[in-house]
């Protein structure tokens, strides 16, 4: 830090401080410096706590010019300097840092102690328990409050050494508090799997630090145990030892072969003692992919080996649909039939089918027929049957349809956040029908802790269409169910008259089908096709959004669908642009401000993670029906009312990175709703992430209306491409390993939950 410039001082005052973020700007009176200042008092911005009066601070960083408020050090790093007079240390204890500590009883720690005390009490605690009149709980949070200033300061400076700033730091040290530097002494890779936005490379730069390089043990297998995650982000299960074998010579050696296989068979065969990966022939899995993938098929097979005991007289079914069709104004085609029938002989069920097929219809029409023809005489109950789907759109959507209570699949089983469910093999699910929606969007993780709640009596309905995109987590699992034929399927293929005028259902199957449509350039009552290219596709967009308005249509019905965050019509860019269209700026409006995005009251926001907690979820869209300033909130932080659909959520600062505009959304986060109006670009900037089931995901999404705007010839060459990749996958092969197709499969000694699972949470790596 010596070449940095510095700034040592004590505080004027605090000009500001962000308690979540621990942003502050202070006014400084500097005392030395190697900065040529017009005078003593200099401000400096950085992300560290308040600084209290008396106490000497050196900070670290660079000038900049404010064109307010003039010359600022942006500061990358500070220390402070203890007290050292015994009525400056007085001061110092005695301030607003330390909860319940007057100045009285400072200097009884002080008189005590001497000039050193807080080292002694950092050392030995106990030496408190002296100081007559201190409490036990006030005891307690002076030492705590203690170790986490000094604590906060001590891990700041060392992880400076490294080019580690503030911000980063504070992350780091929200996750490990006191134990960060023994982290970092111990193993700094560990960094990139617990720390959002801590790299492999800066993991991997801290270690040679240290003395890790090359082919040291740690860093080998931190590196294979990285290559794992990275694949699981992009949706495999396992990963080949000769893709290891590739990635991990270039990871850690620009691509040069430096580790022979031999030399990381060796590698692989520590980590599997130490159970940090499980090795299956030339697969190589994180261990709660594989416990997952196995937990799947083993549920799978206990769940079909109870067969149930009804029966129905088939006259008796064709009377209940025939009632049905009279309530509803529909008539069933021989599909939707014969879809219903086997869902009700059978033990397990798996529907799937495009848009327009009839989907819908035929799960209201099992959920009349199972009531009718063996729940007789008795009213529906809603405890009956469990309805689920992976996101909270989704399962509105089911519950509308059905006229029952659905829920998210996290809901359902009772996920609080924490690393396990609620609901489990030990802890399964009540009901007679468990029916889950949109299976395309469920991961491998999810679905498995899913089977294992499911009790043995329980028929099970999965409902998905195998053409829209996999999930964002690892795994295909409704392709693989698929492609097992294990599980009973019933696929709706034709579509019913009351959608033969819908071109956008046509269009859906024709891609489907794999039929690239010749020209659907132009205007249908439907659909349209605007040619225009990437300079003009955002003004392309605002007209067509204007234009809805003047119709009458609502910010609920319009929703922009894009690939891409980034590029001039990315996510990023349509959602800035789209506000000032939806939700302009106006002098009465409130608005807070986080990073580069303005929250202003009425704002549309879409849920980035998963909230248990507070009963949001990954994809739930909402609207910001008030904004709380920090003074006139009961928590004195500034704070966003969101209204979920019914549902006001509030969020503080700490809380802002969970959200973010949702005028525009990408498409994966699309999945599972329905807008009345989708815009889709389909720009030239987009082309290398244009696929066939992710522009037929967002084509399904449109309800009434799908306008698309762009290159035609990107439109079509994206038809033609399928998934850049296939995911590596296991499950076929492991369900039919347990011969789930043979009725006398031995499955007595299978139990709801492994030995071997036990200890991996589905979401310890997420």
């Amino acid at each position: 830090m010596a070449d940095e410039l510095y700034a040592k001082g004590q505080l004027n005052h605090m000009i500001f401080h962000n308690q979540e973020t621990q942003f502050s700007i202070a006014s400084v009176s500097v005392s030395d410096s190697n900065i040529e200042l017009d005078e003593e008092e200099l401000v400096v911005k950085g992300h560290f706590p308040p600084l209290t009066h008396g106490n000497d601070y050196i900070f670290y960083g660079t000038m900049q010019q404010h064109a307010k408020f003039g010359d600022q050090l942006q500061v990358f790093t500070y220390e402070k300097e203890l007290p050292k007079t015994e009525e400056s240390l007085v001061k110092y204890l005695s301030s607003d840092l330390f909860y319940g500590i007057g100045n009285k009883t400072a200097q009884k720690i002080v008189d005590l102690l001497g000039i050193n005390a807080v080292d002694d009490i950092l050392r030995d605690e106990t030496r408190l328990d002296q100081v007559i009149g201190l409490k036990p709980e006030m005891k307690k949070q002076f030492i705590s409050d203690l170790r986490m200033h000094q604590g906060f300061e001590q891990v700041t400076v060392e992880l400076a050494k490294y080019g580690i700033g503030l911000q980063l730091a504070h992350k780091i040290y929200e996750e490990y508090h006191e134990n960060t530097l023994k982290q970092l002494n111990d193993n700094p890779y560990q960094f990139v799997f617990d720390v959002d936005g801590f790299g492999f490379q800066r993991a991997d730069e801290i270690a040679e630090s240290m003395g890790i390089k090359d082919n040291h043990p740690t860093r080998v297998q931190a590196g294979v145990l990285h290559v794992l995650d990275q694949g699981a982000s992009n949706g495999h299960v396992f990963i080949e030892k000769k893709q290891i074998f590739n990635q991990l010579n270039a990871l850690l050696y620009q691509g040069k072969i430096v580790e022979d296989e031999q030399s990381i068979e060796e590698h692989l065969e520590l980590l599997v003692k130490e159970e940090l990966i499980v090795t299956e022939g030339v697969r190589i899995y994180l261990p709660q992919l594989y416990f997952a993938e196995e937990g799947v098929a083993s549920q799978l097979t206990r769940i079909l080996a109870t067969k149930q005991d009804i029966s129905y007289d088939e006259s008796e079914l064709l009377k209940t649909i025939g009632e049905i069709e009279e309530q509803e104004g529909i008539a069933y085609g021989e599909e939707q039939y014969e879809a219903v029938k086997k869902a009700l002989d059978e033990k397990v069920m798996l529907l799937t089918g495009g848009p327009g097929t009839g989907k819908t219809t035929v799960v209201k029409g099992i959920i009349h027929c199972y009531e009718v023809l063996f729940q007789k005489n008795q009213n529906k109950h809603q405890s009956d049957y469990v309805l689920a789907a992976p996101t909270g759109r989704a399962a509105k959507r089911l519950s509308e349809s059905t006229g029952l209570k659905a829920k998210t699949i996290h809901s359902l089983l009772g996920w609080s956040g924490e690393e396990h469910f609620e609901y489990h093999g030990g802890n399964q699910l009540k009901g007679k029908v468990l029916i889950v929606d949109e299976c395309s969007m469920v991961d491998i993780w999810l679905f498995n802790s899913l089977l294992k709640a499911v009790p043995k009596e329980m028929k099970v309905i999965f409902v998905g269409d195998e053409d829209q995109l996999p999930s964002v987590g690892p795994g295909q699992v409704l392709a693989d169910l698929l492609k097992s034929q294990a599980i009973p399927v019933c696929q709706l293929k034709e579509i019913y008259r009351q959608k033969h005028d819908s071109y956008i259902v046509k269009l859906a199957h024709d891609i489907k089908n794999g039929e690239i449509p010749m020209q659907s350039v132009g205007k249908k009552d439907d659909y349209n096709f605007i040619e225009t290219n990437t300079e003009y596709a955002l003004h392309t967009i605002e007209q067509i959004v204007k234009k809805a308005l003047d119709k009458g249509y609502t910010m609920k019905d319009i929703q922009v669908l894009a690939p891409m965050y980034k590029t001039k019509v990315g996510i990023h860019d349509l959602n800035e642009t789209l506000q000032n269209i939806f939700n302009p700026k106006e002098e009465k409006k409130r608005e807070l401000e986080h990073f580069k995005t303005s929250f202003r009251t009425g704002d549309k926001v879409i849920q980035l993670v998963n909230q248990p907690e507070k009963d949001v979820y990954n994809g739930d869209i909402g609207e910001i029906i008030a904004i709380k300033h920090a003074k006139e909130a009961k928590s004195k932080k500034d704070e966003l009312i969101i209204d979920f659909e019914g549902l006001e959520v509030s969020y503080t600062r700490q809380d802002f990175n969970q959200i973010m505009l949702a005028y525009a959304i990408s498409i994966h986060k699309s999945q599972g709703s329905e807008f009345p109006i989708v815009i889709l670009p389909v720009v030239r900037s987009f082309k290398r992430m244009l696929v066939k089931n992710l522009i037929y995901t967002a084509i399904t999404r449109g309800k009434s209306s799908l306008i698309i705007c762009g290159s035609y010839d990107v439109f079509l060459e994206g038809l033609k491409k399928q998934l850049a990749y296939e995911r590596n996958t296991s499950l076929v092969s492991r369900i039919q390993a347990y011969n789930l197709s043979n009725p006398n499969s031995n499955t007595e000694n299978l139990e709801p939950d492994s030995e071997l699972e036990e200890n991996f949470s589905p979401y310890d790596f997420m």
